[in-house]
């Protein structure tokens, strides 16, 4: 079975790996091959796991895209009928949440929506309870975020999440409640619990607390959650299978130990069973107070296996448990796969079975932990590396004293007060408040912890071939001691540690646009030098385009300070992520027409005539002349990058009048063969005038998916079509990258070399 849930887990991945599902006659083979393969056991009988895993997945993949939302539908005005689903949660000046749709209609005619759709209630919304019916007119659209080397794919967790389209409530009269709630009684209660809990505990650690009570994790700040990644402990923050576990295992030793006293109930019962079924209560209860979220189910089927095993007096074996709760969740949720947790999560436990199997003798409990915690933090590094491309160097240490702390502390305190806040409200608060301080003193340790020098370790270039590498690195160095061969495994590391990221020849410059919605961010990279131009939007105080978008793209490509960042103007979508980004990574040098906008930084004015070479490939400044006085897309810098033949031209936000001063200045400097469409392709820019001067091969624009002003407006594609210039655009591309100066001059988009089943087209 082991051997067969390892090849049902290969074909439900390799299903994930596909850029388009496969056509019903392949579906039809694979349904075909599995009873033929149990016909031809033992032969066929790794092959039949595979199809088996393949075929399953499919039929959950192409059962979801059947949902999708008519392209027809999008942008128009619909109202819909159903109930609030799940928690709301409040974020800047709006409630997100999710919404069932049992009816949809658009002028008087039914139509077909995706049942489950996430929307977004701007303003005053009323307080929204799970389970409520609502008629609510809203505006949908089709799945769509970011797509960039290194970024969240943000489609793949709305697809895992069954959620197949997002939109906004309209203001309008029709909007109201239909009835009192119905069904999602769980999520009344967890909502009746998250609110006292925030009631009580209004703090930053509350926040944490309430993540550690019931998985809801969106008060934490951005801020806390930098310090957990610098320190390896985000996994504290989700209900997994470390919390479940810790819980299951304290009502299974206390189940056990009372029920000793039962007397007759010995007879038929035996203390280990009594301690499984208080166990399975116990986790089931806390899986439940978490939602039944994805994580949580997968620790709770674990937990089941294990404690029916005891219940049943059969033996538990560790590797046929794993590989039976790995077989459940695949069959309950073969798009779990798609989460980094999901492998983290089953090859935390892998690590610790493989680790014990086989050692004879007993040890101190605290060496016992130190092994566990060494055995995990090297089993994990490599995952955590191909996930993230980072791992944290002082992640030992931190988990060696924060799990404990709160596994065994923090939890059992909150969640014994949280039980009691309804029964005796004065040692509930108590409980919870001593859960907040410990936590509290927790997290100012793990804070001290990472900000240590060297704290952080960042690798790019990360390829299949060196994560399994160091993977049998690991289970060579976990042999027990005095068997031949462990220390070589350090040398299956090297590969994914000195890794090093590709970078242009001299002479060359690789430039990427990348996907950052309805903004501007982009990034030239020399043979040794790298140069940022513009950071994309700022959406809130918890969410821009530098943390989402820059900072992950410039790690994967091994990128560890910025040689040069221009931001172009003022404006939120070019400047919005500049704190983030100069706070993950140094630049040696800022230019701005705004440099009044970020005077906690030390930055220059941008002007005509800054000029520089770096590795064979020039830089200059075209544009603003003199010391302003422009309107303020019109005080744009504009970059001209010239790399043998080839020229790019940013342009920032110029319009008529920018454009028209610089064919004044320099009309016979213009000329390039790719440009940045000004101000995304707006119609108060890329005059006729302009594109014939600029000549470009192709124009790239940077645009939102249905973006609020339509960009880029019908009338300026019309003139660059009629000039037989190529574009690209960001939201039907994703990233956009090509290289200048001699060789290849593919123009590649990341929607179609990144593609997979799930993305948009």
């Amino acid at each position: 079975m082991r051997t067969g849930t390892l090849a049902f887990l290969l074909g439900v991945w390799l299903l994930q790996q596909q850029a388009e599902l496969p056509g019903r006659d392949w579906a039809w083979l694979l349904v075909l091959a599995v009873p033929l393969g149990v016909w031809l056991k033992p032969f066929w009988h790794l092959p039949v796991w595979l199809a088996a895993g393949y075929l399953w997945s499919l039929l959950v993949a192409s059962h979801l895209l059947g949902q999708a939302l008519p392209a027809d539908l999008e942008g128009r005005d619909l109202i819909i009928e159903g109930r609030i689903a799940g928690l709301p949660v409040r974020a800047e000046r709006r409630l997100r949440f999710e919404f069932d749709v049992e009816e949809a209609r658009t002028q008087g005619q039914p139509v077909a929506v995706p049942q489950r759709v996430r929307l977004n209630w701007y303003g005053q919304p009323p307080p929204l309870v799970p389970g409520e019916p609502w008629r609510l007119k809203v505006r949908l659209k089709r799945p769509h975020g970011f797509l960039n080397p290194g970024g969240f794919d943000y489609e793949a967790w709305l697809f895992r999440h069954r959620i197949r389209a997002t939109g906004y409530v309209r203001k309008d009269a029709l909007n109201r409640r239909l009835g009192p709630p119905r069904g999602e009684g769980l999520q009344r209660w967890r909502k009746g619990i998250r609110d006292r809990l925030a009631a009580v505990l209004p703090t930053p650690a509350g926040a944490m607390v309430r993540a550690l009570v019931m998985g809801d994790r969106s008060a934490i700040t951005p801020a806390q959650w930098e310090v957990m990644r610098r320190t390896g402990t985000t996994h504290l923050m989700a209900i997994s299978g470390l919390h479940i576990g810790l819980v299951a295992g304290l009502a299974f030793f206390l189940g056990q130990r009372l029920w000793r006293f039962s007397g007759r109930g010995m007879l038929w019962l035996p203390a280990p069973g009594a301690g499984a079924v208080l166990a399975l209560l116990a986790a089931v209860g806390y899986a439940g107070l978490a939602g039944f979220s994805v994580p949580t189910q997968r620790a709770l089927i674990m937990v089941a296996v294990v404690m029916l095993a005891l219940l049943l007096g059969r033996p538990v074996q560790p590797s046929r448990t794993l590989a039976l709760a790995l077989l459940l969740v695949l069959i309950l949720d073969p798009l779990a796969v798609l989460a980094a947790g999901f492998w983290l999560s089953f090859g935390a436990v892998a690590i610790i079975f493989y680790g014990l199997a086989g050692r004879t003798g007993r040890i101190p409990r605290w060496r016992q932990a130190l092994r566990v915690q060494w055995w995990i933090s090297l089993g994990l590094f490599p995952l955590l590396v191909l996930f993230f491309q980072q791992a944290s160097l002082v992640a030992p240490p931190a988990n060696l004293v924060a799990v404990p702390l709160v596994g065994l502390l923090v939890v059992p305190l909150a969640l014994t007060g949280t039980l009691l806040l309804g029964l005796v409200p004065p040692l509930g608060t108590a409980l919870l408040a001593l859960s907040s301080g410990i936590l509290e003193s927790v997290f100012r340790g793990l804070t001290w912890l990472g900000d240590a020098p060297l704290g952080q370790l960042h690798l790019a270039a990360i390829s299949p071939g060196a994560v399994v590498l160091a993977g049998l690195g690991v289970v060579l160095l976990m042999l027990p001691r005095g068997l031949p061969g462990r220390w070589p495994g350090l040398i299956l590391f090297l590969p994914l540690l000195l890794g090093e990221a590709p970078r242009p020849n001299s002479g060359q410059a690789w430039f990427t646009l990348l996907d950052v919605g309805q903004g501007l961010a982009a990034v030239v990279q020399t043979r040794h030098h790298t140069l940022v131009f513009d950071t994309g939007p700022r959406f809130g105080p918890n969410f821009d385009a530098g943390r989402a978008v820059v900072v992950p793209f410039l790690r994967q490509a091994g990128v560890r300070q910025v040689d040069t960042l221009i931001v172009s103007h003022g404006d939120r979508d070019h400047i919005g992520g500049v704190e983030s980004l100069l706070a993950a990574m140094p630049a040696r040098r800022i230019l701005s027409s705004v440099p009044d906008k970020l005077r906690q930084y030390d930055v220059a004015r941008c002007r005509e005539g800054q000029r520089w070479d770096w590795d064979g490939v020039r830089f200059r400044i075209l544009h603003p002349a003199g010391n302003g006085g422009r309107r303020r897309n019109d005080a744009s810098c504009v970059l001209q990058v010239t790399a043998g033949p080839d020229v790019l031209l940013l342009t920032g936000d110029i319009e008529k009048p920018a454009e028209r001063d610089l064919l004044r200045r320099m009309p016979d400097a213009l000329r390039a063969t790719v440009l940045v469409a000004p101000h995304h392709g707006s119609n108060t820019s890329s005059t006729a005038e302009f594109i014939r001067a600029v000549a470009p091969r192709q124009v790239l624009f940077p645009v939102g998916y249905r973006n609020r002003y339509r960009f880029p407006a019908a009338r300026v594609t019309a003139r660059y079509d009629a000039a037989g210039i190529q574009r690209f655009d960001t939201a039907k591309g994703g990233a956009i990258a090509l290289q200048l100066g001699e060789g290849d001059r593919t123009v590649r988009l990341q929607r179609r070399t990144a593609r997979r089943y799930w993305h948009d087209d």
